[in-house]
Formats: structure tokens, C-alpha cells, sequence
């Protein structure tokens, strides 16, 4: 873990613990292991793993410190595949309270394994798409938090995340290099939905040469009732 040790410092100015480092080489170790039979992810280096993984979901890190409620808040991550940024957020902040949202079975058995094998505590998985959780008042606006990593175009993820999100708290979404063009083409979808853009943040992971952003907004009115629309709409028809 000695690029992730690294990059950690370079990037959020502190050193990871030995524990915390421990729970990163038995997350790798399990991800390499179950990559092998069921494809969680496409990135399966172990040096990509370590930055493109664990350090870029780190990156969010700077946005949630920086808050009110900071790492005692409430988190929900929408189509967080192998537990990305959710995991290694929770590894780091261990008082964070996690909900992990994804849709396709084999990554939720890989999540509760990973999740039991950590012993973390207050971390919840939930087969199920965004739409449909967006709309269960169990978790319709009871979140400080709503992440999500390469799930959607803006307008679309949107959709998924502000819905989730109280008063008061944000969405946060991590981008690529065309995050400045989709954080422009949808404010009035943000609007709409009860949202209104608070940082679009640069972040330069160590070896990486693609662009990456931190797109965070507030939650600034309720999200009317009717979003998020009825499972796959979002995607088909985005707000514009």
C-alpha cells in the first residue's frame, strides 16, 4: 500500500494508521480474488487499484471534512459497485454512517462479504436502484450526504442523488474531464430537483494524467414528489 500511503499524503496531508492500511490490503486481497470470477471491476492492477480506487475515492474527503456534520455524517453512495467512494470513505472515517446502493447481485454479495470480513459497523446494503430508493421515505431526503462515482451523465445523476439528500445537506458526484460541460448543462435539472451548485473542484491523483473533478451541490429545496421518475426514465429522458 505504499503508493496509496503516498498519494494519501499528497493529496489530503496526513498519514493513513496501520489499521486503516491493513483494511486496504484485505479489501485489495478480496477484490483481486473475487475479481476473478465475477468481474467487479475493470481496474485490476494492483497499482491502479491502490490510486484509481482507494485514492480517488479518498478525494472526496476535503468536501465532507469541510462540513457541518463532517465524517459523524449520514452517506448514502448510488451505484457504488465494489464499494466505490463508500468503503474506503467509511475505512477512513469510521464514524461515517454508509448506506451502499447498488443494483447487480454479484457486487451486493461482494459488498456484505467485504463489509463482514472489515468488521465495520453502521454500514448498510441495498440491492436496488436509485429510482426506487429515491421514492422509499426510509431514505428519501434523510441523507447529509449523496455520492456517487461514473454512474451518470450530470442531469441523470442528479436524478439519483438529490432526491436522497435533506435540507441542508449535498450531493456530491466525481467526474471526468467533461464534469465543467455536464455541471453547466444541468442547472436547471439541479434547480428543478432542489439543488443549487456549491464547488466544481479539480483533483489531480498522483500518476494520473485523466482529468478529475469533485462536482458538489447544496440542497437548498425540497426535490418536488414526483422525481426521482419511475426506474430507467431518468437515463432515457434526462431533465434538461
Amino acid at each position: 500500500m505504499n503508493r496509496l500511503s503516498s498519494a494519501v499524503k499528497q493529496l489530503l496531508g496526513f498519514d493513513l494508521t496501520p489499521a486503516q492500511l491493513a483494511a486496504f490490503r484485505t479489501y485489495a486481497a478480496e477484490l483481486a480474488e473475487w475479481n476473478e470470477k465475477f468481474n467487479l471491476t475493470a481496474i485490476k492492477s494492483p497499482a491502479d487499484v491502490e490510486i484509481k480506487h482507494f485514492a480517488d475515492s479518498l478525494s472526496c474527503l476535503p468536501a465532507i471534512r469541510n462540513t457541518q456534520h463532517a465524517t459523524r455524517a449520514s452517506l448514502i453512495d448510488i451505484g457504488t459497485g465494489a464499494g466505490f467512494p463508500g468503503l474506503p470513505l467509511k475505512i477512513v472515517c469510521p464514524e461515517l454512517k454508509l448506506t451502499l446502493v447498488e443494483s447487480v447481485g454479484k457486487k451486493v454479495a461482494f459488498l456484505e462479504h467485504i463489509v463482514g470480513k472489515l468488521e465495520l459497523k453502521d454500514v448498510t446494503v441495498i440491492k436496488g436502484r436509485a429510482e426506487e430508493v429515491g421514492q422509499d421515505g426510509a431514505h428519501r431526503e434523510k441523507y447529509d450526504w449523496a455520492v456517487a462515482r461514473a454512474v451518470a451523465e450530470m442531469p441523470v445523476l442528479l436524478e439519483y442523488l438529490l432526491p436522497l439528500v435533506k435540507i441542508g445537506g449535498k450531493a456530491l458526484a466525481q467526474k471526468g474531464e467533461n464534469a465543467p460541460a455536464e455541471t453547466h448543462g444541468a442547472e436547471r435539472a439541479a434547480k428543478l430537483l432542489g439543488g443549487s451548485l456549491a464547488q466544481l473542484t479539480p483533483v489531480e491523483l498522483p500518476g494520473v494524467v485523466e482529468p478529475r473533478y469533485l462536482v458538489v451541490f447544496d440542497k437548498v429545496a425540497a426535490t418536488p414528489a414526483k422525481y426521482p421518475r419511475r426506474a430507467g426514465l431518468p437515463g432515457k429522458q434526462p431533465l434538461k
